[in-house]
């Protein structure tokens, strides 16, 4: 980021629900878009019916609205691909939707310009044994170990989480643990490229 950003102007985490997250990547004006239309969805689903919309519902409403901008020439598709997550019943839940309109469900997955690298990280971490800190500290590595520092700007690590600590409510991740899993997260990675040389 630029050095004359402002940390809080252009989140891409939101609390669509309570219990439901979105975070994104790609265009901002697109995928504040679909995070309106969560919301709208969200809301109407509680008036209609009295309580909390599934995620599963909810994902695929959005992937219905995202593919409508794929059938015709005088709009475009979207450009973001959202994740939308919550913890319901003592169990998490994550869909991810892109622009052609294809909602599929995911135990970790990433989306955006290292989702490949990041993918494969993430399929190495056993996610069910994992502690919500843990997890943060785990996702901050990933997020360090795949930013490439010469191609790459500088970057702010935003998380959010929502689970058992949370109370099944979205909420953002203490300053605190994000500092602590980012200082951890460089210090392994120059423990590693330590060992690397010394071979």
């Amino acid at each position: 980021m630029s050095k004359l950003y402002e940390k809080s102007s252009n989140p891409r985490n939101f609390t669509v629900d309570k219990h439901i997250a979105i975070i994104f990547s790609g265009l901002s004006a697109d995928a504040r878009q679909l995070v309106n239309r969560a919301r709208e969805e969200a809301a109407n689903y509680r008036t209609t019916y009295g309580s909390t919309i599934p995620l599963k519902i909810l994902a695929e409403r959005i992937a219905n609205y995202a593919q409508v901008f794929t059938l015709y020439s005088h709009v475009r598709p979207f450009g973001a691909s959202i994740i939308i997550g919550t913890f319901t019943d003592d169990k998490p839940e994550m869909y991810v939707v892109d622009p052609s309109g294809v909602s599929v469900g995911y135990f970790g997955c990433a989306v955006g310009k290292g989702r490949q690298a990041a993918n494969t990280e993430v399929e190495k971490l056993k996610l069910g044994e994992l502690t919500m800190k843990e997890a943060v500290h785990a996702i901050a590595k990933i997020i360090h170990t795949i930013h490439d520092d010469v191609k790459d700007k500088e970057f702010i690590l935003e998380m959010s989480w929502v689970g058992k600590e949370t109370q099944g409510r979205h909420r953002p991740v203490p300053d605190e643990i994000i500092q602590e899993a980012s200082e951890a997260a460089k210090k392994a990675l120059e423990d590693d490229s330590d060992d690397d040389m010394e071979e």
